[in-house]
């Protein structure tokens, strides 16, 4: 069997790739939470937090300094924006709904493989360092802090 190798991400990046680490956490958390039969509002408290307090600031990182690498016409960042407009829409539904939190978990990690195993290689193929240092510049990393307030999905 044919097992991928790592991708290996350039400096700049890897804090980005971390953020989506969390990402993917997210999404098994309401998976789980829903396996538990956890009620849909508290699973979609934490994951608005989750969403203003990460998501947010990650994407907003992407959208002004990382996908301009490429271009915004470029196929690539135009799937990821379009992404990007997808979760926001999934997110800012005033439902606490089973279907959109399964929405929203599916579409998140259907999005963060795609940045991951596409998007983010040919970025970090075409990049200056000049560019990468920038994106160093603007987006420090940081420790993850959680919120544990309530943990449903233990």
């Amino acid at each position: 069997m044919n097992t991928p190798k790592g991708i290996k991400r350039v400096k700049a990046l890897q804090p980005l790739s971390r953020e989506h680490h969390h990402g993917l956490l997210l999404s098994w958390k309401i998976k789980t939470g829903l396996a538990k039969n956890v009620s849909p509002k508290r699973i979609n408290a934490y994951a608005n937090w989750f969403y203003n307090t990460h998501l947010c600031p990650h994407f907003k990182i992407e959208e002004n300094h990382v996908f301009p690498i490429l271009g915004n016409s470029n196929e690539l960042v135009k799937k990821a924006l379009d992404q990007h407009t997808e979760l926001r829409a999934l997110f800012s539904k005033n439902e606490a709904s089973k279907s959109t939190l399964q929405h929203i978990e599916k579409a998140l990690i259907k999005h963060i493989r795609f940045e991951e195993r596409e998007l983010f290689n040919d970025i970090q193929k075409v990049a200056t360092q000049e560019q990468l240092d920038f994106i160093e510049s603007v987006h420090q990393t940081h420790d993850f802090k959680d919120n544990i307030s309530d943990e449903f999905w233990v």
